[in-house]
């Protein structure tokens, strides 16, 4: 901050802080629809807090003001790029919820084949066995078996 120049306010600190710590929370959800929300809200509490790391002033036009006195423009480039990036990763996780709710009737992400190895393990006190490879796509412990999503669809097409 330039001198005399006011600091941020307390009130857009704590915007900052609640939209961060919402889109957190909500990004630890199974629900790809909360997953979505909490990229939005923490994609704006991080633009927010970069606006905040930048200095205030006049406009960054060359010939308008003194240098001391304009506004630094990077922050606002970088906040423009963040804007376009969450939006690409918006447009993403959208597409994947939509395909996830076509395929399956929900949005919720399931546990696959290594998830439930791994709690079953951490209960155990286990050490995991290596994965040597080689063993061929039908004999392969760790694919994870489409059959649950292919019998919700064969019986959709059934009723319907």
């Amino acid at each position: 901050m330039t001198r005399g120049a006011a600091g941020p306010t307390l009130v857009l600190v704590i915007a900052v802080g609640v939209l961060v710590a919402t889109g957190v929370t909500l990004l630890l959800e199974r629900s790809l629809t909360r997953i979505l929300l909490g990229v939005i809200l923490l994609g704006n509490g991080v633009n927010l807090l970069i606006l905040l790391g930048g200095r205030s002033g006049a406009a960054p036009l060359a010939g308008t003001a003194p240098a001391s006195a304009m506004s630094d423009a990077l922050p606002q480039a970088m906040v423009l790029t963040a804007v376009v990036i969450t939006f690409g990763l918006t447009a993403f996780l959208l597409a994947v919820a939509y395909r996830s709710w076509y395929l399956t009737g929900d949005d919720e992400v399931q546990d696959d084949l290594e998830d439930r190895q791994v709690v079953r393990l951490a209960r155990s006190n286990e050490v995991p066995t290596a994965d040597l490879g080689g063993e061929g796509p039908d004999n392969d412990p760790e694919q994870v078996d489409p059959e649950p999503a292919l019998r919700r669809l064969r019986q959709r097409r059934e009723e319907g």
